[in-house]
């Protein structure tokens, strides 16, 4: 049995310490069993992202910051096999951030990324999270942080049915690449 997190993280400015949404699904043997998002105040009101996923400093500033954010949803990435993400390096570099900015652990698991998956399984290129969605037959919202998230636990579970989840690779703490087995 395999259980993963698929994450997803929207960021306020090019600074990977400004995450301003977050979306975060648990999968148990291909099943969703939890869901969850949560906007985020990020430590400045300086936003240059707002066209892209609509979110504004209005809108967060009153919100929780991400350690208080993290406290409460950190439960959906214990003990999981890996974390999913679609550019899972990004989706990496704004959690290393932002859990060293609020002091609290990151996660032991390594990252999967569903890009490279993507390739691999079905060769789809480009790899744009909207072209593999859509290509999939997946719903999404692009930009909206759950339904990337959630897009992303699709991807994985749709590969794991082509009896393919031994190559979803992965970036380990340290950046090598290599295959979950």
């Amino acid at each position: 049995m395999t259980t993963f997190a698929a994450i997803d993280f929207e960021t306020a400015n090019h600074s990977p310490g400004s995450a301003c949404a977050i979306g975060i699904v648990r999968v148990e043997d291909d099943i969703v069993v939890a869901r969850e998002s949560r906007l985020i105040r990020p430590p400045s009101s300086d936003f240059v992202f707002t066209h892209i996923h609509g979110i504004t400093w209005k809108r967060v500033a009153r919100e929780a910051s991400f350690g208080d954010v993290w406290r409460s949803l950190e439960h959906l990435c214990e003990g999981v096999d890996f974390i999913a993400a679609h550019n899972a390096s990004f989706d990496e570099q704004v959690l290393r951030a932002c859990c060293g900015a609020a002091r609290v652990a990151m996660p032991a698991a390594r990252f999967a990324c569903t890009v490279a998956l993507a390739r691999r399984v079905w060769g789809i290129y480009p790899t744009r999270l909207e072209v593999v969605a859509e290509r999939l037959g997946i719903a999404l919202k692009h930009h909206d942080a759950m339904s990337d998230a959630d897009a992303c636990a699709r991807i994985v579970v749709l590969a794991n049915g082509h009896g393919r989840a031994s190559h979803i690779p992965s970036t380990s703490r340290t950046g090598t690449r290599r295959n979950l087995q």
